[in-house]
């Protein structure tokens, strides 16, 4: 069908074309024979050669018009024969891959007919086998019918026996059944409190034995790598006079020299009997060494008086800015802190003229910064961003005198202000508790912190501060049960506790021991750690008579 569909488009393209040029070659005939008599030729003369050539253009244009049907025809014929070949080609082809496709199908059905035929064969075997199965399983259920029924037999004849066996030892006893059972759950209970006890201490001998032996080395090496100097300081400071006759100078006529001092430098001037010195007082550090360095200055000078007080003064306030300014640079110079704020850097120089208990906390920020730097070099951490957290833990205590609140939240703001990480922004502020801690470098500037602060020598306590501690560490390990004695020693860093040893046995020591420290820790304010020692010992007292 499509062959014949073919063929007869084929036809009729070659008739169009043929009709086309028969028409295309008689007109160009007959042109090009008028075209060549018309000039030659008279009126008649051209009318019967128009004619005479006009017919044989005629007969030509046929005979032409013949000639390429014929070739057309030819051509067409070529055309559908070698769109036979190739439609044969294309059905051949056609034959050939259905063939593979269906050879491969076939092949494809017999392996799933195999495939089926072991599955059946499988499925009977299944079958046989779950059939002896079945017939395996009624038999067994029948046997363990018998069995039961035989071992309710017997469970009534234990039960009878066991209730005559009870009735029987509660009269040899003389407990009931319920007491007996309370008293092998409480005779339990306290066997699982000492066993607990026993693997709970354990547990945690070996943990701490592990965290103290790693924190000891890295903080023996920290130590052993840095060691600084502690500057003790008073909130006083006193100022040496060449002779007595200089105190009346210094207080000019009616007072007025040291009216003037006192204005221009903001401290209290105290004249008393001390023999040739004279002592500046204020809360505030960097005014007092302003007003102790203009002293000096003015003893050396020898003129004393309100105008030359107060340029002196002034010119000692710009060089004691310029001082507080290089501290800071080189605090920051020896921990190798690059990019700090000029601001940070100031306060970082103020803390020069700050003390707490007696330690200098300009030194003592260096120190910290030293030991964070240590052991975060032991721990693997960010050496330098350690110890810039270090040296600015304490910053907020250069500002304590002017604005309110803790030192840490201070200073945490100060550094959220001048554009600090905010890792050591979190290590200011936490490194009192104020807020948690999210990094590993806030935990080592609270360890070197403890660390810096508790060194013998490095801090001053009040007496009275310092009793009030000692006597709250004896009074909280005496308020539990079972104490008979307390005493504080190492300066109150260990408290030793005596108990009965008929109230509380080893287990229950290790329990104490442990709440002891749990209320230290709640109740008490306190530097570096304190060690609760519980002490059990048995008496064996006899009398020769």
């Amino acid at each position: 069908m499509a062959r014949t569909r073919a063929q007869a488009q084929q036809q009729e393209l070659v008739d169009q074309r043929v009709e086309a040029l028969k028409d295309e070659t008689v007109e160009s005939t007959r042109r090009r024979v008028e075209n060549e008599v018309r000039a030659e030729l008279s009126e008649s003369v051209r009318a019967e050669l128009v004619e005479k050539f006009t017919a044989e253009a005629k007969n030509e244009a046929e005979d032409a018009a013949q000639r390429i049907k014929r070739e057309a025809e030819a051509e067409a014929d070529k055309l559908i024969k070698d769109a036979e070949i190739k439609s044969r080609e294309v059905v051949l082809a056609a034959q050939k891959e259905g063939e593979a496709e269906l050879k491969s199908r076939r092949a494809e059905q017999q392996k799933i007919e195999e495939r089926l035929s072991n599955r059946e064969s499988n499925l009977d075997a299944r079958a046989e086998r779950l059939d002896e199965r079945e017939e395996a399983v009624k038999t067994r259920e029948q046997q363990v019918a018998e069995s039961e029924a035989q071992f309710s037999s017997r469970e009534l004849e234990l039960e009878r026996q066991r209730g005559e066996v009870e009735l029987v030892l509660e009269k040899v006893a003389g407990y009931s059944a319920e007491q007996a059972r309370a008293e092998l759950v409480a005779r339990m209970v306290n066997q699982a409190e000492l066993e607990a006890n026993r693997k709970i201490k354990v547990i945690e001998e070996q943990a701490e034995e592990e965290a103290d032996k790693r924190a000891q080395k890295i903080i023996s090496v920290a130590v052993q790598r840095y060691a600084g100097d502690f500057v003790a300081e008073k909130c006083v400071s006193v100022v040496s006079l060449p002779s007595d006759d200089m105190k009346g100078r210094i207080i000019g006529r009616e007072g007025r020299n040291i009216r003037a001092l006192e204005a221009a430098s903001g401290v209290d001037i105290i004249i008393d009997d001390t023999p040739e010195a004279v002592i500046v007082s204020g809360f505030d550090p960097v005014r007092r060494e302003i007003a102790r360095r203009s002293l000096d200055k003015l003893i050396a000078d020898g003129r004393i008086h309100p105008t030359r007080i107060e340029e002196v003064v002034a010119k000692t306030d710009q060089e004691v800015a310029q001082s507080i300014k290089e501290a800071g640079e080189q605090a920051a110079f020896e921990l190798g802190i690059h990019g700090l704020h000029p601001e940070l850097i100031k306060m970082v120089g103020r803390l020069k003229y700050r003390t707490s208990y007696g330690q200098n906390m300009w030194s003592h920020s260096i120190e910290v910064g030293f030991l964070c730097g240590l052991m975060a070099s032991e721990l693997g951490v960010n050496v330098k961003m350690a110890r810039r957290a270090g040296l600015l833990h304490d910053i907020g205590k250069a500002l304590t005198h002017e604005q309110e609140g803790s030192h840490a939240i201070i200073g945490a703001d100060l550094c959220r202000k001048y554009g600090e990480h905010e890792i050591v922004r979190n290590a200011v502020a936490a490194h009192h508790n104020d807020e948690p801690q999210n990094s590993v470098i806030a935990h080592l500037v609270i360890a070197s912190d403890a660390l810096s602060g508790a060194r013998p020598g490095a801090r001053r306590e009040i007496l009275e501060t310092y009793v009030k501690r000692l006597e709250d560490l004896e009074r909280i390990s005496m308020s539990f049960k079972g104490v008979e004695k307390t005493y504080a020693i190492q300066a109150g860093r260990e408290i030793r506790v005596m108990v009965e040893h008929g109230s509380i046995d080893d287990a229950g020591a290790f329990a104490l021991s442990r709440d002891i420290a749990r209320k230290i820790e709640d109740e008490l304010t306190y530097p570096g750690q304190i060690k609760v020692t519980v002490i059990r010992e048995t008496r064996a007292i006899d009398y020769a008579r």
